[in-house]
């Protein structure tokens, strides 16, 4: 069944499919913000969907337009940092990454059979956590299969989860009666929860748009329609965050009650039950969407680093017929599914120290590339010269430090226990080497 020749027929995905894979990745939907407006207020919370973009993602962007058009390898980001500083932080970028997306991959399988369980109040104990883990089997296979299936398998469920939210959305509007953007922030409200808890939610949102480098060589044209794609979601992600927040809090209003799911409660208040049960499906889709593609761009990480010998070689066993690293996505479905039992807000802001730590990283090497690797050819490069450069480095790096020094004392102890385990892991694999 396995092979390790490239003899395998890998089939590729095109720009319309990257699009899509691209986006449900970084975005999927509007769910999972709530919680923003009721820790920052209303008016902060559409304040930093707005301006976030231009510090954190959009620069992001920019530098991983540049590096993928230079350097469009399996393992993205952690083959440009090696690149850039060497193997250390080569090493912690992508295992930084790879222990994140056990934050989350189990966690989206979680949120999905807990809007399972509205419909079926049974799904409980041993069999909500059987339901979540054969939403990992499925997607797991749907991964081996190929990136050309998961962009249709992606495809499919955005357009699904378009059409409620759109709707939504033209029916807030229609039935105007609040401001929102009053208040603008909570009253009495702690003020590391409006600016740390707050913030790092926002950038959890917007995180993600360096990740898609890491399947390159499964992209048709890489430097052509990486570019292209990045041009197409990020003002989509903001339009789609920005656009339902603001419906919602204009027409229903309910600031203080606003809670992870609550964009149903607000479908519900505008369009009746009708629309409320079509928003809840949305939302149950969305999270297959974001775990159909943190399954495909997190596995090829611990391939790459396979193939660089600080991983087992076996994680790069490829499928016989796919083609696809099938031992590295099997083992990573493995570790969500033993995670499996957690919930997406504890492990948010632990989530974010690592995901900080790694775009910081990319960020850094797009400036060190610049000095060390001018000879590498650009199809693509951030606009503006120097000053340019300058700004896709320093808005990412001061938003991490702004998010990390306001987070919570868990925040702190779990973010900094996760990020001293990459050295220790490369102590022992150095050594065992």
């Amino acid at each position: 069944m396995t092979t390790n020749s490239n003899s395998s027929t890998l089939r590729k995905a095109g720009l319309f499919y990257l699009v899509f894979v691209m986006f449900s990745y970084t975005t999927g939907g509007p769910f999972g913000l709530e919680d923003m407006v009721t820790t920052s207020g209303p008016g902060m919370t559409l304040i930093y969907l707005l301006v976030l973009p231009f510090f954190w993602c959009i620069p992001v962007s920019l530098v991983s337009a540049e590096l993928t058009t230079a350097m469009p390898v399996e393992g993205g980001f952690y083959r440009w940092t090696r690149a850039a500083f060497g193997d250390f932080w080569g090493f912690l970028a992508g295992w930084w990454n790879w222990s994140a997306s056990f934050l989350l991959g189990g966690a989206y399988a979680v949120l999905f059979t807990d809007y399972l369980v509205y419909y079926f109040p049974q799904i409980t104990g041993w069999k909500h956590y059987l339901v979540s883990v054969a939403l990992i089997a499925l997607l797991t296979w749907i991964n081996v299969r190929g990136i050309q299936m998961v962009g249709q398998v992606a495809t499919a469920l955005e357009i699904f989860i378009f059409v409620p939210v759109a709707t939504m959305i033209v029916m807030g509007f229609l039935h105007w009666h609040h401001n929102p953007f009053v208040p603008l922030i909570p009253p009495h409200q702690p003020t590391f929860k409006i600016f740390g808890v707050g913030l790092a939610l926002g950038l959890w949102l917007y995180s993600g748009y360096e990740q898609l480098s890491t399947v390159a060589e499964e992209v048709e044209n890489p430097q052509r329609a990486y570019p292209r794609a990045l041009a197409l979601v990020v003002p989509l992600s903001i339009a789609v965050y920005f656009l339902p927040t603001l419906a919602g809090l204009a027409s229903a209003g309910e600031w203080q009650n606003w809670h992870t799911g609550f964009f149903s409660d607000v479908a519900r208040l505008i369009g009746g039950s009708w629309l409320g049960t079509w928003m809840t499906l949305a939302a149950m889709v969305g999270n297959v969407a974001l775990l159909n593609s943190t399954v495909l761009t997190t596995t090829r990480m611990p391939f790459a680093m396979a193939e660089d010998g600080y991983l087992p070689k076996l994680l790069t066993r490829k499928h016989a017929r796919y083609g696809t690293p099938w031992l590295a996505i099997g083992v990573s479905a493995l570790i969500y599914a033993l995670l499996a039992w957690q919930s997406l807000a504890q492990l948010i802001s632990v989530y974010i120290w690592l995901r900080s730590a790694t775009t910081v990283l990319t960020v850094l090497s797009a400036w060190k590339l610049r000095r060390t690797r001018r000879e590498m050819a650009r199809a693509f490069v951030i606009p503006g010269g120097r000053a340019g450069l300058f700004y896709v480095v320093a808005a990412p790096v001061a938003m991490a430090l702004v998010a990390l020094l306001g987070s919570d004392k868990f925040a702190v102890i779990g973010g900094a226990v996760a990020m001293v385990l990459g050295p220790v892991v490369y102590g022992v694999v150095k050594w065992n080497r």
